[in-house]
């Protein structure tokens, strides 16, 4: 059964020793019947659903229902804030400037300006500073992709992972 976490964010992304990813606190969980996941939105109203400011789509804010395009939209928030080194709450978004639209501006000719230094600067991957910089704009394009405004906008989890493993395979 599929199932929708509702409140994705870095406090809930634990590392183990691999430096492997793993979803924890499934207080907001929610379980979708099959119907509901081959649309942008689900049959199942869930009233008080709350979630992160900043990690939460946008959707949520308005009382839809709660879909797998919702922990989309927050997995894209997370990649762009991996990328930028900023909170999607910074200080410097504001007057309708968000994380999503800082990052979609700057793609892909001017990542490196938005991107956080220290990986420019400290990865080392025995690759050039062009190779990191397209990395950079693959997984900048991935997590634009997964935080537009709108649901049916964004890509779905199984485009998301094939992209990524795309990305991996491009630049190991």
């Amino acid at each position: 059964m599929p199932i929708v976490h509702c409140d994705l964010k870095p406090s809930n992304v634990l590392l183990d020793g691999d430096m492997t990813a793993h979803v924890g606190d499934f207080g907001l969980l929610k379980f979708l019947s099959e119907a509901s996941c081959q649309s942008s939105s689900s049959q199942t109203s869930y009233v008080g659903l709350k979630g992160t400011v900043g990690y939460a789509a946008p959707e949520y804010g308005i009382g839809s229902e709660v879909s797998t395009f919702g922990d989309v939209y927050s997995y894209g928030i997370l990649l762009l804030e991996m990328i930028t080194g900023k909170r999607p709450t910074d200080s410097m978004f504001r007057d309708g400037l968000e994380l999503h639209s800082y990052v979609k501006m700057a793609l892909p000719d001017r990542v490196d300006d938005v991107a956080d230094p220290k990986l420019l600067t400290e990865v080392d991957l025995g690759k050039g500073t062009d190779q990191i910089v397209e990395c950079l704009i693959s997984i900048s394009k991935i997590g634009v992709f997964c935080s537009e405004k709108f649901p049916k906008e964004r890509m779905d989890t199984s485009n998301v992972v094939a992209e990524l493993n795309r990305t991996k395979a491009n630049f190991l």
